[in-house]
């Protein structure tokens, strides 16, 4: 038989050979492999004109069922239903009356059966393949239900949804369940009949018992369904579905899980940009509260999977440049959205903004982006440096403050780079992160902080309001720089005085604040710079003073009360001629005074004639005791 069907022997002549095997009384084996043989060289005529013959000749034997089942396979394949569905209902009823196939014929009669209601699936003739599945349901006796059983309901009840007989795909599910209850196929026939009958919480609950079992293990099955994909597919289809039936909730969990079980990149970043589409508009309209914290922290996670898929190596399969560029850009926006969102929460703005900076780095350096990157780490400086600020302990200051410097060493580097090309200069933001990267440096007590500060004092662009900050942030504590701050409020009095229109009240300010530093309140040994020069101070303001009527009259009354003050200083020195220079410069200061004028004048006038005659009668120590002021006298 081989040799003639390796040449071009016709089918007459393949018949009379056939013919003679028959008249040698070959056993039933080797019969059918001749028959499987002809049937394997595309000869299905004669191979199923044999096995007809066969079968008539060996029905009464022991192995008729072998030879039916092929028989039955045969017609299937020529598409002679009719006849192939007597045969079987002759399996049934010699099954039914005791003569029933062996273990291997009836795996071999269901997978035949199973086959045929598949292929009729797949066209989408559901009833038809119910009666082939059917068929297969009517060999299970109750004694006999394992894992197969599950399978065949699940695949009816399949069949029974796309008929939309829901109550009958709801038996044949609670019997699959009732056989399997871990199958993820089992839990998303549930969840299906859940979503349809409007029941969100036995939805929610199969989806998540389905994420349970792939996270235990990977399933096989041979559901029609399953050829469509993994069984991550099933949360695929189980999100498209959720969605299309009004179930947003389900559905957000749905996308979750399969972002977090996908092996797919581009599943992934689908899944992720999907439940992203669904969630903001929700978030966008919630108040602030701890449900809206969860949500925040849940689209953080989503977003930080999407930028390590992205991460990940690429190959041809896998998304192009492009493609990546694109992806990158769409959530680096969606990410700087969401730390807008949070501004009542800095710590999670933070992290979105860093996010929206790791994924700006899969993007062309062009100005946009750039300027983009330099703003995420300038914002998450902030949160950084204010989590120093308030730190409890050393060791979370400086954890704090040293990520911030890291930010902004990263942020003066783009803003050299944008400078040089000339693309882009932004002073305010320039200015900003020198005072961030003074108070972190302040604060860690760098080393480097003074030659840091030599390039800063040459800056040609900085106004008074950055050298007052420089001066506040130097004895802010943990820092403790006066020399600083004493040269800073200096330029930034100079400053001052080269404006054509001065703001009286800022610079009132400033006078206070560096005469304060230069000589503290209560000091009697200290003096940062030489009284000099702090009398030249307290000139340009009386000069000021002299000119204006907008200068505060607190702060007049606070420079008369620093000036006698100091003159009582300079008399407990025994400097009696500087004791009368001082004390009479606060009399020139009680002049401009107007409303409080009428409560110090007589006091002052009394107090500064005493002093006179203690310098004349040498009795410092008593007069010295007596003559010190404060604000609150």
């Amino acid at each position: 038989m081989k040799i003639l069907l390796k040449g071009e022997t016709s089918n007459e002549e393949l018949l009379e050979a056939v013919m003679e095997i028959l008249h040698l009384d070959m056993p039933l084996d080797f019969c059918l492999n001749i028959a499987k043989l002809l049937l394997d060289h595309e000869r299905e005529s004669v191979g199923f004109h044999f096995l007809t013959i066969i079968h008539e000749r060996f029905k009464s034997s022991e192995n008729t069922g072998k030879v039916l089942l092929l028989y039955i396979d045969m017609l299937l394949q020529r598409k002679e239903e009719l006849l192939a569905k007597e045969k079987i209902e002759e399996i049934i009823l010699a099954h039914q009356t005791g003569r029933q196939l062996t273990a291997e014929l009836m795996n071999w009669l269901h997978n035949i059966l199973w086959r045929k209601a598949t292929s009729s699936f797949e066209v989408q003739n559901y009833a038809d393949a119910l009666q082939w599945y059917y068929y297969s349901l009517r060999f299970y006796s109750p004694d006999e239900m394992d894992l197969d059983f599950a399978k065949l309901q699940r695949n009816m009840a399949c069949c029974y949804l796309n008929l939309q007989q829901l109550d009958k795909a709801k038996e044949a599910v609670a019997e699959a369940e009732r056989h399997d209850p871990r199958n993820v196929f089992t839990q998303f026939y549930i969840f299906k009949i859940a979503v349809i009958e409007g029941n969100s919480e036995r939805a929610l609950q199969a989806i998540i018992t389905l994420e349970n079992v792939l996270t235990d293990e990977e399933s096989e099955d041979n559901d029609p369904v399953a050829e469509r994909g993994s069984p991550t597919m099933l949360l695929s289809l189980a999100a498209q579905f959720a969605l299309e039936n009004g179930q947003q909730i389900v559905a957000e969990k749905a996308l979750e899980y399969l972002a977090q079980h996908s092996e797919d990149q581009e599943q992934v970043l689908t899944a992720i940009k999907c439940l992203l589409r669904v969630v903001l508009p929700k978030i966008a309209e919630m108040p602030e509260s701890e449900d809206k914290k969860k949500e925040m922290d849940r689209l953080l996670t989503c977003l930080n999977r999407a930028f390590v898929k992205l991460s990940q190596p690429f190959g041809e399969e896998d998304l192009s440049l492009e493609s990546r560029v694109n992806e990158a850009q769409w959530f680096r926006k969606i990410a700087w959205n969401l730390a807008v969102q949070c501004d009542k929460d800095p710590v999670i703005m933070r992290e979105f903004f860093i996010l929206s900076y790791k994924m700006s780095q899969f993007c062309p350096s062009d100005q946009v982006i750039l300027i983009a990157r330099q703003t995420c780490l300038l914002m998450a400086a902030a949160v950084d440096l204010e989590q120093g600020r308030k730190a409890s302990t050393a060791f979370e200051q400086t954890m704090f403050l040293s990520r911030a410097l890291e930010e902004i060493q990263t942020c003066n580097d783009i803003q050299n780079f944008l400078k040089q090309t000339g693309t882009f200069s932004n002073d305010s933001c320039e200015k900003l992160l020198l005072l961030y990267e003074f108070e972190v440096r302040a604060k860690l007590n760098d080393p480097l902080l003074e030659s840091f500060l030599e390039s800063v004092w040459e800056l040609p662009h900085l106004e008074t309001k950055t050298f007052e900050t420089i001066a506040i942030i130097a004895m802010e504590k943990p820092a403790h720089y006066p020399l600083i701050a004493l040269k800073a409020l200096k330029k930034a009095l100079l400053l001052y005085k080269k404006e054509e229109s001065i703001d009286v009240s800022q610079y009132s300010k400033c006078v206070h604040n560096l005469i304060n530093l230069s000589v503290p309140d209560g000091a009697s040994n200290v003096e940062l710079c030489p009284l000099e020069e702090v009398w030249g101070y307290f000139e340009d303001a009386l000069s000021h003073i002299s000119r204006t009527k907008d200068y505060p009259e607190m702060e007049i009354l606070w420079l008369m009360v620093k000036s006698w003050n100091t003159g009582i200083l300079m008399f407990s020195r025994s400097k009696y001629v500087s004791t009368e220079k001082w004390c009479g410069l606060a009399l020139r200061f009680l002049d401009h005074l107007t409303s409080f004028k009428e409560s110090y004048e007589t006091q002052m006038n009394m107090l500064y004639s005493q002093l006179v005659e203690a310098v004349s009668n040498n009795k410092g120590p008593v007069f010295h005791e007596h003559g010190y002021w404060s604000k609150s006298d």
